[in-house]
């Protein structure tokens, strides 16, 4: 969504003033410009920030650059667990586990997997959360 949005404004930006007041009008396209390499430049670190770790009784998730958040979603409450993969995540080839609870504040996603690999935690953590929940 930034390329497009900001990449529209940077063209806007640069062929209106250039084609309606003269050639150096066009520079006016270099602070969209600018702004979209450094949004790109932190959609890269946001996105390296994301992770997540198997343990023995809960999944952990952990994301942020400069507010850091963990999550904690014990297998045994976890009530649903779906992949999810809209029109520009399938165009990269990308998908994302959603994990449902019964309290809404602690539904997760981690976004950016590889489908197969969405695929296999979604299995991997459906059977953990039968053998988890069959006791309560």
């Amino acid at each position: 969504m930034l390329v497009v949005w900001l990449g529209l404004l940077t063209l806007a930006a640069g062929l209106v003033p250039g084609l309606l007041a003269g050639p150096g009008w066009a520079a006016f396209a270099l602070l969209p410009l600018a702004l979209l390499v450094w949004g790109w430049v932190m959609l890269e670190r946001n996105w390296r920030s994301w992770r997540y770790a198997e343990r023995s009784d809960d999944l952990l998730i952990s994301r942020g650059v400069l507010w850091r958040q963990e999550t904690v979603v014990p297998y045994g409450r976890m009530q649903l667990v779906e992949v999810t993969s809209g029109p520009l995540e399938r165009h990269f080839g990308l998908a994302s586990v959603q994990l449902h609870t019964a309290a809404a504040a602690t539904d997760a996603t981690i976004p950016g997997l590889v489908p197969a690999e969405a695929e296999r935690l979604r299995d991997r953590l459906t059977e953990l959360g039968e053998a988890r929940s069959a006791g309560l």
